[in-house]
C-alpha cells in the first residue's frame, strides 16, 4: 500500500521521476533516488528509472519513506589530480590509498567528497551513494577513472561500460610467466563463499573477461609484466583472474601476491589507459598516466628485463 502519491500535473510533464517526487514531497533528490533504486516509486503501477520523464496524468505511487539513518553525503576537501575536466564529465588520476566512494569504514576523505566540493553539481548524478561514478578503482590501484557531472553524460558513460566501448587497460606485475603469452581469460566472478570480503572465480558468478598480453619478464624473480585489458568490470576482475590461473599479481596480500622475495605495501597494478566517446561532442577521448614513483621503484629494483 503506497504512502503517497499523486497524479502528474501539466506543469511536471517532462520532469525525471525524482525531481517530481522531490518537489511533492520535499525529500532531497538522494533520498528519492534511494526509493527509486529499491522499487518503491512506480509510475501507473510500473516500476521505473529515476530518470524516467514524466507524463501529464499518469499516476505516480510512493511505496515507502526515506530510512532515516541514511545520511546525505557531504562535501570535503579532498586531494584531488584531475588530468580533464569539462561541462560533462571529469577524469581524475587516483592516488593509491584513496577509496572511490564512502562504505563500510570509510566515511569520509573518499573521492566521491572531493569531487562534491569542487563538482556540487554531481549530487543528483548516478546514484545517491556514489554520485557521478560510473566505474571504480581498489583503494589501493592507483590510476584513471571517469566522473560523470550531468545526468546525460552518467546515462552515455553507463551504456559505453555496457557496450563494451570504454578502453580500460591496465599495468600490472605477476608471478610467473602466464602461458601462453597473451590470452584471455573467461570466468565468471563472484562473492567468495568463505571469505565475504573476497571474490573468487565462482560458476554462480557474473561474467568476466580480461585480455592480457606478456610485456617483459625477469628471473630472479620469476615475474612477469603484463598489459591487461578490461572487457568487463568485476570486483578485483585482474587480481582474481591472475590469481585463479596461478599468476597473482606481486604484492597483493589478498589474493596470495605477497611473498618476502619482492615485497611491496600494495598490488603491483595501475590503471594506465582510459578512452570513451565523449557523452556530448562524440568525440573520442584518450588519456594516459605513466606508472606511480612506488612501481616504478620496484622495476629499478628489478634491473634490465630478461626477455
Amino acid at each position: 500500500m503506497s504512502t503517497d502519491g499523486f497524479v502528474v500535473p501539466a506543469s511536471l510533464a517532462g520532469e525525471r521521476v525524482d525531481r517530481a517526487v522531490a518537489l511533492h514531497t520535499g525529500w532531497s533528490r538522494s533520498e528519492v533516488q534511494a526509493l527509486v533504486d529499491q522499487d518503491l516509486v512506480t509510475v501507473d503501477d510500473r516500476i521505473v528509472a529515476k530518470s524516467r520523464r514524466l507524463e501529464a496524468g499518469e499516476a505516480v505511487a510512493i511505496h515507502g519513506a526515506p530510512d532515516p539513518d541514511v545520511h546525505e553525503l557531504h562535501a570535503e576537501d579532498v586531494p584531488l589530480d584531475v588530468v580533464y575536466a569539462d561541462a560533462d564529465v571529469v577524469v581524475v588520476a587516483k592516488s593509491v590509498g584513496l577509496v572511490v566512494h564512502p562504505g563500510a569504514g570509510n566515511d569520509h576523505g573518499t573521492l566521491v567528497q572531493g569531487l562534491l566540493a569542487r563538482y556540487p553539481e554531481i549530487a543528483t548524478v548516478g546514484a545517491p551513494d556514489r554520485p557521478g561514478i560510473v566505474h571504480r578503482l581498489d583503494r589501493d590501484t592507483s590510476g584513471l577513472l571517469v566522473c560523470a557531472r550531468t545526468e546525460r553524460a552518467y546515462e552515455s558513460l553507463v551504456a559505453q561500460l555496457a557496450e563494451r566501448s570504454v578502453e580500460r587497460r591496465y599495468d600490472a606485475l605477476c608471478w610467473g610467466v602466464p602461458e601462453p603469452r597473451a590470452g584471455v581469460i573467461d570466468a565468471p566472478i563472484g562473492r567468495s563463499q568463505t571469505r565475504r570480503t573476497r571474490m573468487a572465480v565462482s560458476i554462480d558468478g557474473r561474467d568476466a573477461r580480461t585480455h592480457y598480453e606478456v610485456r617483459a619478464t625477469w628471473l630472479r624473480p620469476v615475474v612477469a609484466r603484463l598489459t591487461c585489458k578490461l572487457e568487463t568490470g568485476r570486483t578485483h576482475q585482474i587480481r582474481v583472474h591472475l590469481g585463479a590461473i596461478g599468476h597473482p599479481v606481486v604484492g597483493d596480500a589478498t589474493y596470495r601476491g605477497a611473498r618476502q622475495s619482492l615485497p611491496m605495501d600494495r598490488p603491483f597494478l595501475h590503471a594506465a589507459h582510459l578512452s570513451f566517446t565523449h557523452p556530448a561532442t562524440g568525440d573520442r577521448l584518450e588519456f594516459d598516466m605513466p606508472l606511480p614513483e612506488d612501481l616504478e621503484a620496484v622495476l629499478r629494483a628489478l634491473g634490465p628485463a630478461d626477455d
